[in-house]
């Protein structure tokens, strides 16, 4: 697709970003944290989220790889096991105080990380290449900001870009340029501050070290720093609000006498201890063991004296009651249930995470106009030229049904089993091997993509969608064609409704008059591709055959609420959990307009190399040959 303008048309490598998650989720030891881009790294612990820098991008690949893999190693290894929260906590609302909060945010943000960059290192030497091309891609830019913020006369910014090369300096003979003489008095005892950064070996070190430096530079430049190089973000700490004097009963009884008679020491006292939690029962249920004393007379007996059990004893006796087995109900699946639940409502959403408030609405009623049938015969007379080819390369790449052996036979192959020639009166001693069938052992499913973005492409989607009904029916190849769209009026951050209209459907898309139904899909509104793909997943795995398929007619570009920047990344886990199920996924698209470099990216994001790209219908079938056959030989293989 073509654009006059893009406005912040970054596009995500969903590839590159799944491996940066697998890698936080590696080092981070916790499966729960997810990655993604901000325009500073750091890592937040209350979201469980690690961010990347944008910092990095529209570089060489191998820049671009190690500079994002190095954000992560800083992060869900540097960070969350070498940085103490609570001391990053009280800086940062000491340096609010200070005259330069800005200069003293980044200037604890960097120096911090070039102290857990050497713990990573020192703890995982597989690092040590991704942490050199850092250091070098940040030195040639810092250099470059000295330049500039001389010249624009940014003393504060140019002190911050001196700080980090003296640290990252490979000579102690670091030359120090002149800016201007206020500051160039202060720039030796700056220096051999900096330098006992080199020595620091925890959180509390830096900070302290990063304070001489705030105090030493604020009463001596009289602005803060202007330009953004890193954030110095600050984790909630956990505090317990609840002690354990809250926990105790101060409520009185109801009643407020003592009884007159002192205790003796001899008197009988039943102590029993009613264990409710084990780890059996460690996911709540719905009920509870409780015991409430709210009325009864105050004693002084006190003991903490076990009486010796007899043979007598019941156990549990004081909540015996007198319950009995029933047989109108029966709870011993009870736990198992728990567990299923507990899963589905858990983290493990069944249609990824993103997609947690979606909820799929079928629409099964189509109404036709005369007009949709007059349309469909024009477009059908249309294609009809190319069904033959489409028909002819479906038929000879497809797997055929395999006829069942046939035994007992009066003529064919013999039988190994020749007894039967001597005990039988009329012997059946010949069998058939199994037969290919004519008929095509796959399933079909095609998805239509009805967001507004396929507005001008619609007419020629309709055609592809035409010719592969007509072709597949010809060769009595079971499919289903849906159409799919989410409401944007109706979505909101807890529902997302998402519409599924399914103009023909498996069992009657062999009829000979089906097919104008595919004329009542229109462009409508959003479109949610992970959660739809899914959805059609589930269909084709309840089918008994053994190929099967679900092209995606679609542009490519998922758009929803909440799924902006994390739709290419679920579309692109819908398609490879499908493919992992056995079910081949690919894309058609369809455009007379051509398509840019940015959209064939989005496509090799999202499905990688079994994705077509056709100007018009006539070109289709040349396309998807080659295609279904590397289709079927990765199958094979």
């Amino acid at each position: 697709m073509y654009r006059f303008i893009d406005f912040n048309d970054e596009k995500i490598d969903s590839l590159l970003l799944m491996e940066l998650a697998d890698l936080t989720k590696t080092l981070s030891k916790n499966h729960e944290y997810h990655t993604e881009f901000r325009v500073h790294s750091y890592i937040s612990k209350a979201e469980k989220k690690v961010y990347v820098s944008h910092f990095w991008n529209h570089r060489p690949e191998i820049i671009m790889r190690a500079g994002l893999k190095s954000d992560v190693y800083l992060r869900a290894l540097g960070n969350m096991y070498f940085t103490n929260d609570k001391v990053v906590a009280r800086y940062g609302n000491w340096s609010e105080t200070t005259n330069i909060p800005r200069f003293a945010k980044q200037l604890f943000a960097l120096t911090e990380d070039l102290r857990i960059e050497e713990l990573c290192k020192k703890a995982r030497p597989g690092m040590t290449k991704e942490f050199r091309i850092r250091r070098n891609i940040y030195n040639n830019y810092f250099e470059t900001q000295l330049k500039v913020n001389r010249e624009r006369s940014l003393f504060p910014d140019a002190i911050f870009n001196l700080i980090y090369l003296i640290m990252n300096s490979d000579t102690p003979f670091f030359h120090l340029p002149s800016l201007n003489e206020n500051i160039d008095s202060l720039m030796p005892l700056l220096r051999s501050t900096v330098e006992h950064l080199y020595d620091a070996s925890s959180t509390i070190e830096v900070a302290e070290i990063c304070h001489s430096i705030v105090r030493l530079l604020e009463n001596n430049i009289n602005r803060d720093m202007v330009n953004d190089y890193f954030h110095l973000y600050l984790n909630p700490l956990e505090t317990q609000d609840m002690h354990y004097n809250d926990l105790l009963r101060k409520d009185p009884l109801i009643n407020d006498d003592k009884v007159d008679e002192k205790s003796s020491g001899n008197e009988e006292v039943f102590e029993e201890e009613l264990k409710t939690w084990h780890r059996e029962t460690k996911t709540p249920g719905d009920s509870f063991l409780q015991f409430d004393l709210n009325q009864g007379t105050k004693t002084d007996m006190l003991t903490n004296n076990a009486r010796e059990g007899e043979a007598g004893d019941q156990a549990l006796a004081i909540v015996q009651g007198s319950a009995k087995k029933t047989t109108t109900k029966d709870f011993s699946n009870l736990e198992t249930l728990e567990k299923i639940d507990t899963t589905q409502g858990g983290r493990n959403t069944p249609y990824g995470i993103e997609n947690k408030h979606a909820e799929a609405i079928f629409l099964t009623k189509v109404s036709l106009s005369p007009d949709h049938f007059s349309e469909y015969q024009l477009l059908k007379n249309h294609v009809q030229i190319y069904q033959k080819r489409l028909k002819k390369s479906i038929d000879l790449t497809l797997e055929h049904k395999k006829a069942l052996p046939r035994s007992d036979l009066q003529f064919g192959k013999l039988n190994r089993k020749l007894i039967r020639f001597f005990t039988d009166e009329q012997p059946r001693l010949f069998h058939k091997k199994n037969d290919e069938s004519k008929e095509i052992d796959a399933v079909f499913s095609l998805l239509v993509d009805c967001s507004a973005s396929m507005e001008d492409k619609m007419k020629e989607t309709k055609k592809g969608i035409i010719l592969f009904h007509e072709a597949l029916k010809s060769v009595k190849v079971p499919h289903e064609v849906t159409g799919f769209w989410e409401d944007a009026n109706e979505a909101s951050s807890k529902l997302q409704p998402n519409y599924f209209k399914r103009v023909i459907d498996f069992t009657t898309s062999l009829i000979a008059q089906s097919g104008p139904e595919i004329m009542a899909l229109e462009a409508e509104e959003d479109n949610r591709d992970g959660f739809a793909i899914r959805i059609m997943c589930e269909r084709l795995l309840r089918r008994l055959e053994k190929q099967k398929f679900l092209i995606v007619f679609s542009d490519g570009e998922p758009a929803a609420l909440n799924y902006s920047q994390n739709g290419i990344i679920d579309t692109h886990a819908a398609v490879v959990e499908a493919r992992k199920r056995g079910i081949e996924v690919f894309n058609i698209f369809l455009s007379q307009n051509g398509v840019g470099d940015e959209q064939r990216k989005v496509f090799q994001n999202i499905y990688g190399p079994y994705s077509l790209v056709a100007p018009t219908v006539e070109e289709l079938p040349d396309l998807l040959l080659p295609l279904l056959k590397k289709l079927l030989l990765k199958s094979i293989l």
